[in-house]
């Protein structure tokens, strides 16, 4: 079995990123899965621990990052976000395609640490993207401006990728997901490793 894939997605906050992930997760591809970050924020309102994120205390996340149990770690916003290297690792030998949701930096970090296919998302617009801001209702002004002044930042980092998808359809912005994630398994060295009796056969 080919080793999975490890894709990095960022986008700037209320570009629709954890919506588009959350819809090709619920396609129910039974070789990709998302991993779980843990994090020091504090938990929202219909969110589960374990399944949007491990929500730990701040000592015990920096507790875990001197161990060196994180693959990447950022601070965003005042709040500690970190990626489980061994879980990753694991799931990537066992042939299953691995989703990080993080930020630029995040990405970066992991880039220069392991093979990895980085995707960016961005909004159609900054006008659009600060209607989605408000329309979540979960953050107060002073933090929407702040996530506005942060996204022009993020977004200049766009060129790092090696995908760009706009979320101005998001049934659009689903299918090209879709087709980055099954181009990639048709790749020859993947396609030669999983399809190796197939190909013994035909040169047989």
């Amino acid at each position: 079995m080919a080793r999975g894939t490890l894709y990095t997605i960022s986008a700037p906050s209320g570009a629709g990123k954890t919506s588009l992930v959350n819809a090709l997760l619920g396609e129910g591809d039974p070789q990709l899965c998302v991993s779980v970050s843990h994090t020091t924020r504090a938990k929202r309102p219909g969110e589960t621990h374990g399944v949007n994120y491990h929500f730990v205390s701040r000592d015990a996340f920096l507790q875990m990052r001197a161990d060196g149990a994180f693959l990447e770690s950022a601070e965003v916003f005042g709040n500690l976000y970190g990626t489980s290297a061994h879980w990753v690792e694991m799931q990537l030998h066992q042939g299953m395609d691995v989703i990080l949701e993080i930020d630029w930096q995040g990405a970066e970090q992991v880039r220069q640490q392991i093979e990895t296919k980085s995707i960016f998302i961005l909004p159609p617009s900054l006008e659009t993207l600060l209607q989605r801001l408000n329309s979540r209702g979960q953050d107060d002004q002073d933090i929407i401006d702040r996530r506005m002044q942060q996204a022009r930042d993020e977004i200049s980092h766009y060129g790092a990728a090696d995908y760009l998808v706009i979320n101005d359809n998001f049934e659009t912005a689903l299918q090209d997901l879709r087709a980055i994630v099954r181009a990639a398994r048709l790749e020859q060295a993947h396609q030669a490793s999983n399809r190796a009796e197939l190909l013994k056969n035909l040169l047989g």
